[in-house]
């Protein structure tokens, strides 16, 4: 995990945490087939001992991504980064409301899932000595891609954005999130954090939600990289925190931009997405398809 606070950019860790969850859209709506090409990613990374000796491969963490064909799914850079291989779902739900799982053999394998292979947007950057300070130090051109070796059939696929689209839409534009990302904070005893209490920590299921929420004017400085989009869990508004990186920010069923990272860790105020509509973007990700 990143030291940046605001990562959505932190993909939600997987490795034994399981039981305690990662899940939804924040103030959200079950899916069901609303967005069938959306799906749950579970990135294996390598770890070695000390000595860079006896390494072994584990689940390390999750994303979510968009189908854009039967073989090519849409993610965030910062989530194919470093995995050495991935697994997808388009199941709706993988965990019951008692964080059992409804899918045998999660994260390993089982249900709907199908193996790939990743690959991260070549100028994709998370190195703050590259490129200065701001949004592009640690984010930059954050997009993924992740090739199944089968193909699947979810009944339908996302669609990639004219170039240019998003410098058209106007403030407060209507869109969508959606991702299997954690759904909604739950309040931890005082003993078990440092005083004073209370505390709380995001939870829920690693089930697809999907919420509402609008654009922010484009007439802020990473304008032509990023998308700004605004959301209030507390104020009861839908919106997108750990574990839905990589999930798209929709226009109908067209993909705007992929999810970054959010302001704080309160997932609240606003989040931003990497633009799609980006030609040398959109020119990479055809390259796949």
């Amino acid at each position: 995990m990143k030291k940046i606070v605001f990562a959505l950019t932190l993909a939600f860790a997987l490795v034994l945490s399981l039981a305690g969850g990662a899940s939804a859209i924040t103030n959200g709506q079950p899916d069901g087939d609303a967005h069938p090409y959306v799906g749950l990613l579970v990135f294996d990374a390598e770890f070695c001992d000390e000595n860079g000796e006896n390494c072994e491969v584990f689940p390390a963490w999750s994303c979510s991504g968009s189908l854009i064909s039967s073989t090519v799914i849409l993610t965030a850079g910062h989530c194919t980064d470093g995995a050495v291989a991935v697994r997808a779902w388009f199941d709706e739900k993988i965990q019951a409301e008692d964080f059992s799982l409804l899918v045998d053999d999660f994260p390993f394998g089982g249900g709907d899932s199908t193996e790939g292979t990743a690959y991260t947007y070549p100028d994709y950057n998370n190195d703050p000595n590259r490129k200065g300070n701001g949004l592009p130090s640690f984010a930059y051109r954050d997009i993924g891609i992740v090739v199944l070796d089968e193909p699947v059939d979810v009944g339908g696929f996302a669609e990639l954005p004219e170039p240019g689209l998003v410098d058209d839409l106007a403030n407060k534009t209507t869109v969508d999130f959606v991702g299997y990302g954690v759904q909604f904070q739950a309040k931890i005893p005082g003993s078990e954090l440092p005083k004073p209490p209370p505390f709380y920590r995001w939870d829920g299921y690693y089930n697809r939600y999907y919420a509402t929420g609008e654009l922010i004017s484009g007439n802020f400085v990473h304008a032509a990289e990023f998308l700004r989009v605004s959301f209030n869990p507390g104020g009861g508004k839908g919106g997108i925190c750990f574990g839905d990186s990589g999930g798209p920010i929709l226009q109908g069923d067209t993909v705007l931009g992929v999810n970054s990272y959010v302001a704080n860790i309160n997932c609240a105020g606003a989040g931003y997405a990497s633009r799609v509509d980006i030609p040398d973007v959109l020119e990479w990700i055809y390259s796949f398809l």
